[in-house]
């Protein structure tokens, strides 16, 4: 694992777990505290964490940290049993889904004056309090976008479009031209289902994805939503609904950029390195979401890559909220971790790492920049099990695409099911 500090992963958590004696942190024999922080991601996540977190120990002689890290596949059980067991880590990475769900059953503290948030957008800080409490610190920001190959697109004989003004029928359009243009080598788009963009595109048709504690998106909006997927199907714009499915479900790694069978995709802005990896070093751009016809606004908004919690019941929270401190606010560690968990939420530490960001980051950047005067506000945290909305709409839209129900019978069983799981 690399740090000379002990790593803790879900495999070994289960013997662990079984030696530890205080709900969380703890103190050693020469008076060190010992903070367990848990967080997800990939093997270049945890180097960059641990280079961090070797930086902090040296700063903070009597603070240890040890980590309990894992792939993001398994991070929610995992940490749901540790919530449930009493062993909660000091220092939980959320995202905003998970939010209200930990912070309403009194697991996380109130961090409202116990780390420094002057250099972070009042927007954007909002985005992780509830009841005027201060539970989460973003860790960086970034938005859901449209990502395109521009050399594929014009090998395809076609023009990028012109984000200011394109519509959702033009984007299926342009999708079926190139993949039509190219025998099928290359498809127009990977489609997308994550609920960013049902928010996305539920805003430009003056809708929200959540109103208080139900479901904000109408039937018809749900149905004009599938239409557009099953259009990009219908016109081969897209793969089948089979292959789709399969491809939302993967990594940059596995997607079409990747295996250079694709022209568009949709992602998190913070992911066009990482896309630009897998794709072998294409060059990839960040275009704004096509509009709704009619649309007053884009829809598009900044959301927090993630956030750090601290645990309400932690001996140590002086600690802990020193650790977040530093991991938010200190140049030395943004520029380890630099665009990893978006781009860094202080404008002073982006400021200091600006010209160390890698090209692609830089890119990114410079997009939000040009579109940040369109963004709507950051949507607040969304009501308790939120997070498994993500999954309700899933199957109703793999019922939709196979069409085993139909758009009006899915949309309503959709709403009622998601809202007796809000409300439950």
């Amino acid at each position: 694992m690399g740090s000379g500090k002990k790593t803790w992963t879900a495999a070994l958590l289960a013997t662990a777990v079984l030696a530890i004696t205080a709900a969380c942190g703890s103190e050693g024999a020469d008076g060190a505290i010992t903070l367990r922080f848990s967080y997800w991601g990939s093997d270049a996540r945890q180097k960059m964490t641990q280079e961090a977190i070797k930086r902090f120990e040296a700063k903070n002689p009597d603070i240890d940290i040890e980590e309990e890290f894992s792939g993001f596949g398994t991070y929610y059980d995992t940490l749901a049993t540790k919530v449930a067991s009493d062993e909660t880590p000091d220092v939980i990475t959320l995202e905003i889904r998970g939010l209200r769900e930990y912070a309403e059953r009194g697991t996380l503290a109130d961090l409202s004056s116990a780390v420094d948030t002057a250099d972070i957008d009042a927007k954007v800080l909002a985005t992780g309090a509830i009841d005027e409490k201060q539970f989460a610190i973003p860790t960086g920001v970034n938005a859901w976008s449209l990502v395109v190959d521009p050399k594929a697109i014009k090998d395809a004989g076609q023009n990028l479009p012109d984000d200011t003004t394109w519509t959702w029928d033009e984007y299926v359009d342009l999708a079926a031209k190139i993949t039509a243009s190219t025998g099928g080598k290359v498809y127009g788009t990977q489609q997308a289902f994550n609920p960013a963009f049902l928010q996305i595109f539920a805003a430009q048709r003056g809708e929200s994805l959540y109103k208080g504690n139900k479901i904000g998106v109408s039937p018809g909006t749900l149905k004009a939503w599938w239409a557009v997927h099953q259009k990009l199907i219908r016109s081969k714009g897209s793969p089948d609904a089979a292959k789709s499915i399969e491809l939302a479900t993967q990594s940059e790694d596995r997607s079409l950029f990747a295996t250079r069978n694709g022209a568009m995709g949709m992602w998190w802005s913070n992911q066009l390195g990482s896309i630009n990896k897998a794709s072998g070093g294409k060059e990839v751009d960040l275009l704004r979401m096509p509009k709704a016809q009619g649309a007053t606004a884009g829809g598009m908004f900044l959301q927090p890559a993630m956030f750090y919690t601290a645990s309400a019941k932690s001996e140590h929270q002086a600690a802990a909220a020193k650790f977040i401190d530093f991991m938010i606010n200190d140049p030395e560690a943004g520029g380890i971790i630099l665009s990893d968990r978006g781009l860094p939420a202080s404008s002073k530490v982006l400021a200091a790492v600006r010209d160390k960001l890698p090209e692609t980051d830089k890119k990114t950047l410079a997009f939000l920049d040009k579109v940040k005067g369109e963004l709507t506000d950051s949507p607040a945290a969304p009501p308790k099990r939120a997070s498994a909305i993500e999954a309700i709409l899933t199957r109703y839209t793999n019922e939709v695409l196979f069409g085993r129900m139909t758009p009006d019978e899915a949309a309503q069983k959709l709403i009622t099911e998601a809202n007796a799981l809000i409300a439950g």
